[in-house]
Parts: structure tokens; C-alpha cells; sequence
């Protein structure tokens, strides 16, 4: 196992960014930036032993600088909508920025994907930390959050989340890296397959914010117990997909609060097949519908539907729905959380 560093540019700011790559005696690689700890590049190898990078980005930091995708991006201090963007929590209404229609989304404007974070470097993994101060976003308490990756021999690259304040706050991050199975080379996902353990999705309005009903996925297109191909249904005549423009929902996870497999993905014409492991209670399946040809990595224009995101989280608007598993957490109490990609050629 090795780490090794170098230059990703400068930012606008006149920060210094470094790239950080993680490779196992496999060949596997994971490159991650102290820029917004946003995963760069993951090499791959594929059924013939060639590597592939299944994850879309950028070339150098300047491209993070204006992510407005969130491609590869280490979000909080909460992942995906906020209704109305504003919560009550503790007698106290706390308000949020606006950026998506009515709505909070990814933490704000000044998102965690686009500031310089502290690295680390450790044995198998680089841990990358972020001091948040008090009010942050509209977030209460002065924290500090951390997210360590760590690549093993068996081709798993682990994130694992800690964060702690001093006031009772909101705590949930994920990564919104994008993923394409075949590789640079690819420009849809619709033909690759995705399973997901998961009995119910939470059900959302024309805005993407739950509605507080949890529905069955029995007898519907988001029905991923078995394998099913991406493109399979995703413009059916059915509601959800309609108001999401294809996938872009929560599942309902059957983990029980404890670190499980909840989801594969695979590609038939690759032979890759990645498992997500996580100990949260859902999981954003969003397959880059509002993807239009944002320039990339060698020049390469990711077109709508070319990758997938597998976002690990509480349910949307947690903070402000009674009946579903609260992202809240007091001062002083420890946030812990892990999301595993395990790869297989």
C-alpha cells in the first residue's frame, strides 16, 4: 500500500491544493484532493485487466472550484434538501440558503466540496478535516468534521465520517461521486444494473421534498430487490419518476442502523461490479438526470444520464419529518458514520 502526493493547482484564493493517491498492491487507485475532499479519480480493473477511472471529475482544482454538480464532492453539513430551507430545532428556527427552487440543497452556496480541508496522511488512508464555525451555513455550534479515506486489499475504498459540535446541530455528510462502470469511455449508465435492498422509498413532492409517506417499491419501477437495468423503466408513466426526471429518490434501507451491503451496481460489458456498504438509514439513487455536457477530465463532456450517484444519508428533510430518523445530534455527541465501495473485476 502506498500514498503518494502531488500537485492539483492553485485556487482562485491562492491555495495551494494537492492531489493524494491511494493504490493497493491490486493496482486499485483512489486520488482525493484537500480540496473539498472530493474523490478525483478511482482506477479500476476490469474482467480483461485493464483499469478503468469509474468516477467522473475534473482535471485540476479549478474544476472543483465551480462544481456546481458536486462531481466527486465530500457534502454537509447536510446532504441533500432542506424544505423550505429553514428547521426548528431546540425553540430556535434556523434559516438556510435558498439553491434549489424553494429549498436548501447540499448545505448552501458555501458548500463544504469547495474549501480547503486539513489532510493527514496515514498508513492505508489520508483523513482530511474541516473546522466549521458556529452558524455555518445557517448551521448552529462550532464543529469539527472529518471524513477519512482508506483504500484495502480486497478493493474497498472506506469513507468514514466524524464530527462533533458544541451546540446541538445537524450532522449528515455523504459523497457525491458519480460513477460509470465502463469507464471515460462510456457516455450512459442506462444499460449498467443496480440492486438495491430496500422494501420502500420515501415518497416526494414535485420539489423532491418528502411528503412524509414511506411507499412501497412492490409492483413499481423503483423495485431494485433484483437486479434491474437502469434504463429499464426510468421514464415510465409514473409520478415519481416524472417529478425526479428520472431517478433521483430516497430508498428506504434494510439495514437496520448496522454496517451492510445496500446496494450493486454492475456493468455487464466491463464485468465490474461495485457493493455499497453503509450503517445510515437511507440512500440517494440519483443517475445524473441534470447531467448536460459539464466538461471533464481529458476534455470529456459528461452528457445527462452518463453515471450514477450512490448517496448514503438520512432521508431528505430528516430535520423536519417526526416519523423519520433524525440527523440532529447534541452537543458534545460523537457523529460516526462509514460508506464502503467494494470492487470486483
Amino acid at each position: 500500500m502506498s500514498v503518494t502526493i502531488e500537485s492539483f493547482g492553485t485556487t482562485k484564493k491562492g491555495e495551494k491544493a494537492s492531489l493524494y493517491t491511494l493504490e493497493n498492491a491490486n493496482g486499485m487507485k483512489a486520488s482525493i484532493s484537500d480540496f473539498g475532499a472530493v474523490l478525483v479519480k478511482l482506477l479500476v480493473k476490469d474482467k480483461e485487466g485493464r483499469s478503468h477511472d469509474v468516477v467522473w471529475g475534473y482535471d485540476h482544482v479549478e474544476g472543483y472550484e465551480n462544481n456546481g454538480v458536486f462531481l466527486g464532492a465530500t457534502i454537509g453539513r447536510n446532504a441533500n434538501r432542506i424544505g423550505k430551507a429553514r428547521f426548528i430545532m431546540g425553540g430556535t428556527e434556523y434559516t438556510l440558503d435558498v439553491n434549489d427552487g424553494n429549498n436548501n440543497l447540499h448545505g448552501g452556496f458555501d458548500g463544504y466540496h469547495t474549501r480547503m480541508w486539513q489532510a493527514e496522511v496515514k498508513e492505508n488512508a489520508v483523513k482530511f478535516t474541516l473546522n466549521s464555525p458556529d452558524m455555518d451555513q445557517g448551521f448552529p455550534g462550532n464543529a469539527v468534521i472529518s471524513v477519512t479515506y482508506a483504500l484495502k486489499e480486497d478493493n474497498t475504498l472506506s469513507l468514514t465520517y466524524d464530527a462533533e459540535s458544541d451546540k446541538e446541530t445537524v450532522f449528515n455528510l455523504t459523497n457525491h461521486s458519480y460513477f460509470n462502470l465502463d469507464g471515460a469511455e462510456s457516455d450512459s449508465i442506462l444499460e449498467q444494473l443496480v440492486w438495491i435492498d430496500a422494501d420502500e422509498f420515501t415518497e416526494a413532492d414535485a420539489e423532491s421534498i418528502p411528503t412524509g409517506r414511506i411507499l412501497p417499491v412492490e409492483g413499481t419501477p423503483m423495485d431494485f430487490r433484483s437486479y434491474r437495468v437502469i434504463g429499464r423503466e426510468i421514464d415510465a408513466d409514473y409520478e415519481p419518476l416524472q417529478f425526479g426526471a428520472g431517478y433521483d429518490h430516497n430508498w428506504v434501507l434494510k439495514n437496520n442502523g448496522k454496517m451492510a451491503v445496500v446496494a450493486k451496481m454492475k456493468s455487464e460489458k466491463s464485468g465490474i461490479e461495485m457493493e455499497v456498504s453503509t450503517d445510515l438509514p437511507g440512500m440517494q439513487l440519483y443517475v445524473g438526470n441534470f447531467l448536460n455536457g459539464e466538461l471533464g477530465k481529458d476534455g470529456k463532456k459528461y452528457a445527462r444520464r452518463s453515471a450514477a450517484c450512490f448517496e448514503t444519508q438520512y432521508f431528505p428533510d430528516a430535520v423536519n419529518q417526526e416519523n423519520f430518523a433524525s440527523p440532529i445530534f447534541q452537543a458534545g455527541e460523537k457523529y460516526h458514520t462509514t460508506t464502503e465501495y467494494r470492487f470486483k473485476g
